[in-house]
């Protein structure tokens, strides 16, 4: 027996078949636009979607934001002073206002202190504390993992939206050390080098939201809290924030030691530009070490992000 086929249905007798609307189906098809995501376009999308993020939380954003600087330069700037407690560096006799002729007050060195200080918790919890979320059991990291661009570059663009949150951070530091401080505390702050300054902040910036991202994809992120607690707390306490480098030469040990921390660089870079009356590394040695260790950061974090992607 012979397989008859499948039936082939016949319009009526008389009847004309109406192509009409399957004409205008396919002509949707055929002429519907290819999308050609590029990458500058994908990455501009992503950074937009970051920023709005932030523009939504600004409030609470900015109030963590300028609410630790601000503390810090109510007490050291404003209270002590006032209590009798003010400290000076160098600088013999006194003045009307209270501060030795030719001291440098603490204000001073707290500028490019808190600024680096600030480059540091915000750049560095910017990128890692996300990461926590992204890579828990949600993997909401697939979401940005499905964007049109490379593993890399996606890692690339939060290593620049993490320094975009750090540059905001460190430039209100500006403000407020300028505006709140006791008479005779007023920082003495000189621009030796706009360009170098912008230099320092971006690759500053950079440096630590890489490192941020190299952390938070090599670390379990169970162990995030202990990881800010043991790493970032001594980081900012011994990162020259409150003192320059120079001053620990009565403690050989430690002024060596604290040459592994990322911070000291940002901090004696910063007191190089802004403040270079205060005893500073020369930025013969450290523009180096911002730069070659915001592109070994960098390189290692796209390795490590594609890698925990992929797991």
């Amino acid at each position: 027996m012979t397989n008859p086929g499948p039936a082939v249905s016949h319009p009526p007798a008389g009847q004309e078949v109406d192509t009409s609307e399957g004409a205008a189906v396919a002509a949707m098809i055929v002429d519907v636009p290819v999308p050609q995501p590029t990458l500058p376009k994908a990455f501009a999308a992503m950074m937009a979607r970051d920023f709005r993020v932030l523009r939504r939380n600004s409030v609470d954003t900015l109030t963590r934001t300028i609410l630790q600087p601000l503390l810090f330069v109510f007490v050291f700037a404003y209270v002590l002073p006032k209590i009798g407690g003010g400290f000076t560096l160098g600088g013999r006799g006194g003045t009307a206002n209270g501060a030795a002729a030719g001291a440098v007050t603490f204000a001073t060195i707290l500028v490019p202190g808190l600024m680096a200080m600030m480059l540091m918790m915000q750049g560095f919890m910017s990128v890692t504390l996300p990461l926590v979320f992204e890579f828990s059991w949600q993997r909401s990291i697939e979401d940005r993992a499905l964007a049109p661009v490379p593993l890399p570059l996606l890692a690339i663009q939060k290593v620049v939206a993490g320094a975009s949150y750090a540059l905001l951070a460190g430039l209100i530091v500006f403000p407020i050390v300028l505006l709140v401080h006791a008479a005779g505390q007023a920082p003495d702050v000189h621009v030796t080098s706009w360009p170098l300054l912008i230099l320092i902040l971006v690759v500053a910036a950079l440096f630590i939201s890489s490192l941020g991202l190299l952390c938070g994809t090599v670390i379990d992120p169970r162990r995030m809290q202990s990881l800010l607690a043991i790493v970032l707390l001594p980081a900012t306490m011994l990162g020259c924030a409150y003192y320059p480098w120079s001053a620990l030469h009565s403690i050989r040990w430690l002024q060596f030691a604290v040459l592994v921390n990322p911070m000291v660089y940002m901090s004696e870079g910063l007191r190089a530009v802004l403040t270079p009356q205060v005893g500073h590394m020369p930025l013969a040695v450290v523009l180096p070490v911002l730069i070659g260790g915001t592109v070994v950061s960098t390189y290692l974090s796209t390795i490590t992000f594609t890698r925990r992607v992929h797991s």
